[in-house]
């Protein structure tokens, strides 16, 4: 395992992988960055590092699809494992063990340094001078409502007891230099604690982490339970605990090898409209909702700092990456704890994060003796569908082990081959509905509910695939192979 403490030797190892593209050249902050980004997720190219950004200082870089899928086709996952720590060959599949074995570990909790220690506060900016107009901010899309100052960075904030802080990930929008406002759903950890300074009467705390050790973006982007702390979860897949350093101007602690730290706090009441924003279902929003406004009041980060980002849209980008992950690892780990024989979960990348396949072992009878495949669907639904994570997921399928889950092509001929059009299936209505999953109908959006459903599409006989792998005797196959043509 190599965990990278920042970002900078993250970069560095991929740009030795080959996954790296530098921009050289001069890009105007309007669009064009957003625009080589997305077009690197769809082509699957190295990673953009744009190293002039008009109209900010020498030295200020943009780094566009942190933790897409890598330009390397042996080893599609790369930018996500090597984030984590691990090899950067890992499948999805032992990303996803990885993942869901660090929730079981005890946590490794952070070391707090000096601030002499920490190069995040390398330069400090206070008052006026603490402006966001310092800094390349992009148009990550042309129908956006404004420049988005947070796609991939860390959110830290505290309950005010102090005894639960989180780190996490939620789209943050540029008002103008001193004011930032961010979409806060009351269901998620960031809105819980939001709730709780409302409830107070006081603005709440908050630090934006652009550029943290890369484990700690991807942490931050994924379902952990509440009132644990992304940091100790972090350090136990780091296998060492995060340094961490005070806030200049807040008692918040932050990651300090982070590239560039804005402190403030968050207005008790949604002031300010936020959005519209091109989200990861593939389409280019559309209107924008009153959220809170978060004051600027102290910025710090590193000599030559790197702001990174995630340009969110059709497949595939790091919420199809990354998140979907995340949440197919929430899913197993629930799934096994409800005692069912899961073999593994997954999230299609090119789903857009609306499909789950859960995938049974062929035993899975033999572990579950008097279980129904459809009694076994109904089952799933239940334990998935009251985790919070789920109410991004409309559907489910439950799947054998006999193909590849990551191969999309084996996916779709899996899905079309076994998916009864009638039937084998567990419908469970009135749902939560939130308006990121891209498939309900407005009505459905407005009453917050509609349905999911869990296909059961398990074979009652094992059938053999007419394939190369399953379709020829041994020997056929063995001889094929050493007389195939190397050119």
């Amino acid at each position: 395992m190599k965990y990278y403490r920042d970002l900078r030797s993250f970069i560095a190892a991929l740009d030795d992988l080959g996954d790296i593209m530098h921009v050289r050249r001069e890009v105007d902050c309007d669009y064009e960055p957003a625009a080589i980004t997305r077009r690197s997720c769809e082509i699957q190219s190295p990673a953009p590092l744009f190293e002039q950004v008009q109209g900010v200082a020498p030295g200020f870089r943009l780094f566009g699809a942190p933790a897409s899928l890598s330009s390397l086709p042996a080893m599609p996952y790369a930018r996500v494992a090597m984030s984590l720590g691990l090899p950067p060959a890992s499948s999805g599949p032992e990303i996803i063990e990885a993942l869901s074995a660090a929730r079981s570990q005890p946590g490794i909790p952070p070391v707090r340094v000096e601030s002499a220690a920490a190069p995040c506060q390398q330069n400090i900016l206070r008052g006026e001078e603490a402006s966001l107009d310092r800094f390349p901010i992009p148009f990550a899309h042309d129908k956006d409502g404004g420049r988005y100052a947070n796609t991939w960075g860390t959110l830290i904030v505290k309950t005010p007891d102090g005894k639960w802080v989180n780190w996490s990930i939620a789209r943050v929008m540029k008002v103008d230099g001193k004011r930032m406002t961010a979409l806060i759903v009351p269901s998620q950890h960031i809105g819980q604690i939001w709730g709780e300074w409302v409830k107070k009467g006081e603005p709440m705390p908050y630090a934006l982490v652009q550029g943290p050790a890369p484990a700690i973006s991807c942490v931050s982007g994924i379902p952990i339970p509440a009132h644990a702390d992304e940091a100790d979860y972090t350090g136990t897949l780091a296998g060492e605990p995060v340094e961490v350093v005070k806030a200049v101007s807040l008692d918040l602690d932050v990651p300090a090898t982070a590239e560039i730290v804005i402190e403030g706090h968050v207005s008790i009441t949604r002031d300010c409209m936020e959005g519209p924003y091109g989200e990861y279902g593939g389409y280019l929003g559309e209107g924008s909702s009153a959220q809170p406004t978060f004051h600027v009041e102290t910025i710090t980060y590193r000599d030559d700092p790197i702001w990174p980002m995630s340009i969110t849209g059709r497949p595939t980008d790091e919420s199809h990456t990354l998140w979907a992950m995340g949440l197919a690892a929430d899913a197993l780990t629930y799934l096994r704890e409800a005692k069912l024989p899961v073999k593994t979960a997954w999230i299609p990348e090119d789903s857009a994060v609306h499909w789950l396949l859960v995938v049974m072992p062929e035993n899975w009878r033999e572990q579950l003796p008097e279980t129904s495949s459809e009694t076994l669907a109904q089952r799933i639904g239940e334990v998935l569908f009251k985790t919070s994570s789920m109410v991004f997921i409309p559907t489910v399928y439950v799947v054998d082990e006999d193909f590849d889950p990551t191969n999309l092509r084996e996916v779709a001929w899996v899905l079309a081959t076994r998916v009864h059009p009638t039937g084998r299936r567990a419908v469970f209505e009135d749902q939560r509905v939130i308006r990121l999953p891209q498939c309900y109908e407005e009505r459905e959006y407005v009453d917050g509910k509609g349905p999911k459903v869990v296909f059961d599409t398990l074979q009652s006989i094992r059938h053999r695939h007419a394939s190369f792998a399953e379709g020829y005797p041994e020997a056929v196959r063995q001889r094929v192979l050493a007389n195939w043509p190397d050119n």
